[in-house]
């Protein structure tokens, strides 16, 4: 109880600081619009560089002027002279800022800046006598004026939900989320292009239906009221995808959101992106060296490589997928033949010596389910076709 207690009065300090920052960034706010210094009217700034850029390129850009934007992160140094870290989308690179160039009055407004600020500035690109690739700022502009305090650098955002909920925080502060943002819109592009490269068409299918199908879930209900009737959020691609089918082109596919009104936790989200894809004359052996083929090309155009890292294990993709049923898999790892159970009493007694926990309404086939998510799911580490 007294541990709850002092949680509840550091969270409520923790909010005070956080108010009292936020106001006094405010006041600094308010100050530069009443000196006509809005930043928030600033509306463009040309870059002619980045951080990566100029760290990738830096013998040749040694000594160039350069202009480049992005959020400062850190800074030291408050007197004649400053250094202070500036994030852009893909990275980081000092700026070394002094009175010398800004003058006395542009470098006390330059002090002033808080962590979070954005701003562009205009530099010689150089190395700091500790080897750093840095940039001479020469002039500076505030773009735009951060009114709430960031994390902690130390601290960081480490609640995930509140990470989740506050993606654009998490995006600034932690480490690799900017870049997973990234490899996702890549591995999308890659989606399209293998597709496309193999003739298949993309066929963009409807997200509003007058009927629930194409798979079993609880869907979103809205009301259209032109027609005065209900509608659903598509819960599946599938049926419009198979009447494209029906309709004479051999392949297609679909790539879009998803809804559905179930449960969440952090692997289930009521809306996400799903990739279906149809083609005429083949069969199921056809299919899955269709996704194999998909799989290890977007893994290698992503990441470079064949084999990648998940948690503990790495990943192989440069094999063959392996095939295999569901009842094989029980049989290997719960020690139960399903092929060998032919009725529902049969699957329970089974269950039961298992102390797996069977509903009325489970039949042979919802048990042999619950057996393979209860003891083969969490073995399948490598890419399998179950």
């Amino acid at each position: 109880m007294a541990q709850d207690i002092m949680n509840v009065i550091n969270a409520g300090t923790e909010q005070q600081d956080l108010s009292e920052q936020a106001l006094i960034r405010r006041e600094k706010l308010a100050a530069l619009q009443a000196e006509g210094r809005d930043p928030f009217l600033q509306i463009r700034f040309e870059k002619t560089s980045d951080s990566v850029t100029i760290k990738e390129n830096f013998d040749e850009l040694e000594g160039s002027t350069q202009k480049i934007a992005g959020r400062i992160m850190s800074k030291r140094g408050m007197g004649k002279a400053s250094f202070c870290d500036l994030q852009d989308q893909d990275g980081r690179i000092q700026l070394y800022v002094q009175v010398d160039d800004l003058g006395e009055e542009e470098m006390e407004r330059f002090n002033k800046l808080d962590i979070g600020d954005i701003i562009g500035c205009e530099g010689v690109v150089f190395r700091t006598k500790r080897g750093e690739m840095s940039l001479h700022v020469k002039n500076y502009i505030l773009l735009s004026k951060s009114v709430r305090p960031l994390p902690d650098k130390w601290g960081g955002l480490k609640d995930p939900d509140l990470r989740y909920r506050q993606r654009y925080v998490d995006m600034i502060v932690t480490p690799g989320v900017r870049e997973t943002f990234k490899k996702r819109a890549k591995a999308l592009a890659c989606i399209r292009k293998y597709f496309d490269d193999l003739g298949y068409i993309e066929c963009e299918t409807p997200i509003l239906n007058t009927v629930q199908g194409g798979a079993t879930a609880r869907p979103f209900i809205t009301h259209h009221n032109a027609l005065n009737m209900d509608m659903y959020l598509r819960i599946a691609t599938e049926l419009h995808l198979k009447r494209c089918i029906v309709g004479g082109l051999e392949r297609v596919y679909d790539m879009g959101r998803i809804f559905r009104n179930e449960g969440m936790d952090a692997t289930h989200n009521p809306e996400f992106t799903t990739i279906e894809f149809y083609e005429a004359y083949t069969d199921i052996e056809g299919m899955m060296e269709r996704t194999e083929g998909l799989m290890k090309y977007v893994a290698h155009e992503v990441t470079g490589g064949d084999q990648l890292p998940y948690g503990e294990d790495i990943i192989d993709f440069s094999k063959p997928f392996e095939r295999v049923s569901m009842t094989e898999l029980i049989r290997k790892h719960a020690g139960v033949d399903f092929d060998k159970i032919r009725t529902r009493e049969e699957a329970v007694a089974a269950a039961k010596e298992h102390n797996i926990e069977v509903e009325d309404r489970h039949l042979r086939g919802d048990i042999l389910a619950l057996f393979f998510e209860e003891y083969c799911e969490k073995k399948l580490i490598q890419p399998t076709f179950v």
